[in-house]
């Protein structure tokens, strides 16, 4: 296991605590860093780059921190956003509060001013600390230079360990450039190991069993949780073992292929309208699920919970007393061993009311489906951009109100993560930093996640609608300058939700709120920064579809 200590921080007479912070993040196993720096972290950076540490430099804070937590979602280790002190740790703001939500793993460094300067007005001072203390789990400014590495190593091991979320550490400017003399002693850390996971307790496992083998109309929800976790073979052997119908989340899907025969998807409301007990793997009983309430859901329904988390076992279901506390892979293999061969019947009422449900859903599918009506449907455009990405192996990147929402349902995932939408925050603008995120160990993988990021073939799509894609769109820039191949479908309907044509657009006084202006190109912003650049050879396109 590589560390470092004193001996290693003396190689140079010139070493700084910029080098000492980026020794540490690689002595961390961080490859890649999200960011965009300015006075007084621009040295980091650099140091970061001279070992070699990848750093994408982003046009917005906001987009650097959606693209690093996204990356921790994907690699399974916290994504690490580098950005400057005031105004830049403030925007840094929306993507750490999505990690929060989320739970998705992230380090944020941030710069700060020279600390002889604290109080007097420094320039673009401001307490982080106090800032974000509330919205992360770690957030902690270094008390000397020496403790950096204590620090950092800290911040970073809690990002991912229990509950994944974000973690903020701030650097003074003086710690940034102070040199270290060849005597300066500092602790000697290593690199974190993976997240240390728990098995449920096996009375209450038992209990699970038991209810859910005389339930009538039991249901299991795949949750986001269960994708991150890596449990997707703990998942499916407990799924067809039992026979249990299951339910996945907007990024739930593909933990178990869309296409499984026992997937409840397409007839949803029936599933959850008539359950009795339900099994939720790593899914929480937030809005996405209607807080496990009535009207959508039965009032005798019973929950039983699956969560990493101790705080979340009982939220929105106080009357559910069987809840399990563990890491879902090993909570499924356990469930799936208590199981001993016992498999529910597929010739239930409850079973016929899905299956009845669901071809007439997808019926009505195919229906809205076909039109030679212009401007298109969502449906129509989807199912063509489906149509031509059919033979494709993707991971597919989705925002925007409606985009994301049909998209959801018209759009098959047969492997685990390979759908990221706005998530439990319904985060408008995440689009085009996921996408970064999703292209740089699919195309470019790093050592660590080579075994954990499927094969480095497949392609990043992002399907965005024309509000949404607002929000990044400077981000393009990005990935032609770093040289990641991304593919970005444009629903352009003119407006949030639903916009103007150009005949009512030019009528209407004054414009409504959802409004945007008329066929607007975004595919020509692609096509300006290629040619800007001479990029003939750039793997990158921004189709429109109006």
């Amino acid at each position: 296991m590589r560390g470092f200590d004193k001996t290693s921080m003396s190689k140079t007479k010139d070493y700084t605590g910029a080098e000492l912070v980026a020794e540490t993040l690689r002595t961390l196993q961080v490859e890649a860093i999200f960011g965009i720096v300015g006075i007084p972290i621009v040295e980091i950076a650099e140091a970061c780059i001279a070992i070699g540490i990848r750093f994408i430099a982003f046009r917005n804070e906001q987009s650097a921190s959606y693209a690093a937590q996204a990356y921790g979602y994907l690699t399974g280790r916290p994504g690490v956003c580098l950005v400057v002190g005031g105004p830049g740790v403030v925007h840094a703001m929306a993507g750490i509060v999505n990690a929060q939500v989320n739970c998705w793993p992230i380090l944020v460094i941030g710069g700060y001013i020279e600390t002889f300067q604290k109080e007097m007005g420094g320039f673009q001072e401001l307490d982080h600390v106090s800032l974000l203390k509330p919205n992360t789990k770690f957030a902690a400014q270094p008390p000397s230079v020496d403790r950096i590495p204590f620090i950092l190593e800290k911040a970073y091991r809690t990002a991912f360990y229990g509950r994944p979320g974000p973690t903020f550490v701030d650097i003074p400017a003086d710690f940034i450039r102070f040199k270290i003399p060849p005597s300066f002693t500092i602790a000697k850390i290593y690199s974190v190991p993976d997240c240390p996971k728990s098995m449920a307790s096996p009375t209450v496992i038992e209990q699970a069993v038991s209810r859910l083998m005389n339930a009538s109309a039991p249901l299991v929800v795949v949750g986001k949780g269960s994708a991150y976790a890596r449990a997707e073979a703990q998942v499916r052997h407990l799924i067809e073992s039992t026979q249990l119908p299951f339910l996945p989340t907007p990024m739930g899907k593909g933990v178990l292929p869309d296409s499984h025969p026992l997937n409840v998807a397409a007839a949803r409301s029936t599933a959850i309208g008539a359950a009795d007990v339900v099994l939720l793997l790593g899914a929480r009983l937030n809005w996405i699920l209607h807080f496990g309430k009535r009207p959508k859901w039965r009032s005798d329904v019973v929950f039983i919970q699956v969560d990493v988390s101790p705080e979340e076992l009982g939220n929105n279901a106080p009357g559910s007393e069987i809840r399990l506390l563990g890491d879902v892979s090993m909570v499924a293999e356990q469930l799936q061993h208590s199981f001993a061969g016992w498999k529910y019947s597929t010739s239930t009422p409850y079973v016929k009311a899905i299956r009845d449900s669901i071809q007439k859903n997808l019926a009505s599918a195919r229906k809205l489906a076909i039109s030679d009506r212009i401007p298109m449907s969502y449906q129509v455009a989807l199912t063509a951009i489906k149509s031509g990405l059919a033979h494709e192996d993707i991971v597919y990147v989705s925002e925007g109100a409606n985009t994301m929402d049909i998209s959801r349902a018209i759009f098959d995932v047969q492997e685990p993560r390979r759908r990221i939408d706005a998530g439990t925050f319904a985060t408008m603008g995440v689009g085009m930093g996921y996408a970064i995120a999703g292209i740089l160990p699919t195309f470019y993988p790093l050592k660590r996640v080579t075994a954990q990021v499927a094969n480095p073939t497949k392609k990043v799509v992002a399907i965005v609608g024309d509000s949404a894609f607002g929000f990044s769109a400077m981000e393009i820039e990005t990935a032609v300058r770093s040289d990641l191949p991304l593919l970005v479908f444009v629903i352009n309907n003119n407006g949030i939700y639903f916009g103007l044509d150009a005949s009512e657009y030019s009528r209407a006084n004054p414009l409504p709120s959802t409004a945007l202006s008329p066929d607007t190109r975004y595919d020509l912003i692609a096509e300006v920064w290629i040619v800007s650049e001479s990029r003939s050879d750039c793997r990158l396109a921004v189709v429109e579809v109006s």
